[in-house]
């Protein structure tokens, strides 16, 4: 359930790796990140349904089990029937897992989606009605949804989602608070009120930084570009530079009572660790480590 507090939350993001490497760094992230006081740690997902069981529910049980943590599980909703979604329901909750991120996930080339769902908010309310004591956090873009019309459009739509039961909102990355503070000021609008966690994601790498300059649809501020600009040819200055700037967000964020921090640790104990020596202190933990 989502953690009742007066202050701000931080929570982290990890991923299935695809690989046996990969499986064995994240078990080594997991255990440094073991001494976190992180409010949950979320689990996404392929969005294929073929490996999801596999890669997905199996990290989450290890993320609940081996870390003691709350854990989320994100669960597409494209390529699921309501038979599958109760059934993984079922499992979840004899795991003592009760928090799911639901989301409509990508249409992927050569799988024809299934009918149950059109939409998370579909979803949403199927979660809510199976199992109700679930906490279902819903995604959110604070600068407009990719498939949107516009920002009217897009709110409109995320209205509707947390009328189906959404119990919170986690935002996709972004890079200006100005952006995420004019998404807050149309939510309060809209008579959207639940909590809206900021998704933060540290640009530690020159490889993910060419990801989001040539993917991401967020605004990237002259500060957030000169370093990219600045340090390109200097590993260990823009991972450096990167954790900083994710610092800076999360301060301004902090200060200005955001309902809590969702980083996106891409699997990378350091830099969440990093971030949270020098955060820890702005939120409402329950044991604040040094």
């Amino acid at each position: 359930m989502i953690k009742t507090n007066t202050g701000p939350r931080l929570s982290f993001e990890v991923f299935p790796p695809n690989s046996q490497v990969g499986v064995d760094n994240l078990t080594n992230t997991l255990d440094e990140l073991k001494d976190l006081d992180q409010s949950f740690i979320s689990v996404t997902c392929s969005n294929h349904k073929l490996d999801y069981e596999k890669t997905t529910i199996d990290l989450a049980a290890y993320v609940h089990d081996t870390l003691e943590c709350p854990t989320m599980v994100h669960m597409p909703a494209a390529y699921v029937t309501k038979q599958e979604v109760s059934r993984i329901l079922d499992q979840l909750e004899e795991m003592h897992i009760d928090q799911v991120l639901a989301l409509r996930g990508d249409i992927i080339e050569g799988f024809t989606p299934e009918k149950d769902f059109r939409y998370a908010s579909d979803l949403t309310a199927f979660i809510k009605q199976v199992k109700p004591n679930f906490t279902v956090s819903g995604a959110c873009y604070p600068e407009v949804h990719p498939d949107s019309k516009n920002r009217i459009d897009d709110v409109k739509h995320l209205k509707q989602k947390v009328d189906s039961g959404c119990d919170q909102l986690i935002t996709q990355l972004f890079y200006d608070n100005d952006q995420f503070y004019r998404f807050q000021e149309e939510c309060a609008i809209a008579d959207i009120n639940v909590p809206i966690l900021a998704g933060i994601m540290p640009i530690i790498n020159r490889k993910q930084a060419l990801h989001v300059l040539e993917n991401c649809a967020a605004s990237l501020p002259k500060k957030f570009l000169a370093i990219l600009d600045k340090y390109k040819d200097n590993p260990v200055a823009l991972k450096e530079a990167g954790i900083a700037y994710a610092i800076d967000q999360i301060v301004d964020l902090v200060t200005n009572d955001v309902d809590g921090i969702h980083l996106y640790t891409m699997n990378k104990s350091d830099t969440a660790r990093h971030i949270y020596q020098n955060t820890a202190s702005l939120f409402d933990l329950d044991d604040v480590k040094k």
